[in-house]
């Protein structure tokens, strides 16, 4: 098993994105980048803090074109921010409805003003503005109309491409998520709840060295399952049941995000086919991935050998995305998004289809990709689907 790496990065990390981001936002020509969502607050500044689970506090970090990024958070995580590399932290006694920090990111804001008089924020697809709708609009009347425009694509290039220590974290949780997943037939019981299973899992993973696995779904039915984003429930697997599970599991701040697929029992022949295809199809998209090649090329090489599968469809809309530091991120492997792979790339290769009328086969593997191909960053999974006696 490999070493846990250590947790948080050097001060030379955060430099790093700063710059790559500030060379972006000349190419956008914006004076500014607004960021209100945990993921990119943290992204530039380390602050790592479970306190965003509270949704009564907003929380900002103004990134200038030139210089270093300004805190504008509430006064009770000053302590916590003063622990970052950030130096310049304004602060105000948050809540506060009237003003709840909009005065002072303002302010921040236009210090930031240059030659653009124009300030990039994330509104696009996969991107969402942490703070009150009637708050931004307050904060464009104070701003005297300066340009917004959409900084989606610029995080998303930003954070879709990790460093050396971002994979590090992301290839040390699929290890440990996977010697889980390797070591679960030993613990999964027939005539227990989905739940019941899950638990154990969940117990294992932490046991291992995963901080957590806030996302665990699960289903399971006779010959195939339904659905892959509800459960587990209080549902009784029984002999004959083909169960899926489905985790992001936490070390650090990044995510791994597979499944795996076990059979109570012999499965029967439709299930060992669609097994075998998405099987195949998860190496023909391994296959493919390199720089150059993009997110609908892997989609296409997973698509064909779905269809030749005998697959009737797949009401998921894409076959795998982005992974770091949320469970989900950009871009897609879908046949019209068509995202240039390049190294440092972190993507989930994900084929499913409907095999028979409301059964479904989904397998998931991690991959990172490299200046020559692709690193595995998941533990493959068995060609043959585990059988639970």
């Amino acid at each position: 098993m490999m070493a846990a790496p250590p947790r948080g990065f050097e001060k030379a990390e955060f430099e790093h994105r700063c710059g790559r981001a500030q060379a972006l936002m000349r190419d956008l020509e914006v004076d500014a980048l607004l960021l209100t969502t945990e993921p990119d607050v943290r992204y530039v500044t380390g602050f790592f803090s479970q306190f965003w689970k509270s949704p009564t506090r907003p929380w900002f970090t103004v990134l200038p074109l030139e210089g270093l990024p300004i805190a504008v958070i509430p006064e009770i995580g000053a302590a916590g921010m003063a622990a970052t590399w950030v130096e310049d932290i304004r602060t105000w006694p948050a809540p506060r409805p009237e003003d709840d920090g909009i005065g002072l990111l303002a302010a921040a804001l236009k210090g930031c003003k240059g030659r653009f008089g124009r300030i990039g924020v994330p509104l696009g697809h996969e991107s969402h503005l942490r703070m009150p709708a009637g708050d931004f609009q307050r904060l464009l009347g104070m701003l005297g109309g300066a340009e917004i425009l959409d900084a989606a694509p610029l995080i998303h290039h930003l954070r879709g491409i990790k460093s050396a220590a971002e994979i590090a974290k992301i290839h040390y949780v699929c290890q440990v998520t996977s010697a889980a997943f390797e070591a679960l037939p030993g613990s999964l019981r027939a005539g227990d709840s989905e739940h019941a299973n899950c638990q154990r899992f969940r117990s294992d993973l932490i046991a291992r060295g995963a901080d957590h696995s806030p996302y665990m779904v699960a289903a399971s039915g006779p010959g195939g399952y339904d659905n892959i984003i509800m459960g587990p429930t209080d549902k009784i697997i029984d002999p004959g049941d083909i169960l899926i599970i489905d985790t992001g599991t936490v070390y650090d701040g990044y995510y791994c995000d597979f499944d795996r697929n076990f059979a109570f029992g012999p499965p029967g022949d439709a299930v060992r086919r669609a097994h075998h295809v998405v099987t195949k199809a998860t190496d023909a998209g391994i296959a493919v991935a390199r720089p150059g090649a993009t997110t609908s090329d892997l989609w296409k090489a997973m698509a064909d050998v779905l269809d030749a599968g005998g697959s009737l469809g797949n009401n998921v809309g894409r076959l795998g995305h982005g992974l770091g530091m949320q469970l989900t991120e950009g871009p897609s492997n879908t046949p019209g998004d068509g995202t240039v792979l390049v190294p440092g790339m972190v993507m989930t290769i994900e084929p499913g289809m409907t095999f028979a009328p409301g059964k479904l086969m989904v397998h998931e593997e991690n991959i990172v990709i490299t200046e020559d191909g692709n690193q595995l960053l998941t533990r493959r999974a068995p060609p043959e689907m585990p059988i639970i006696v």
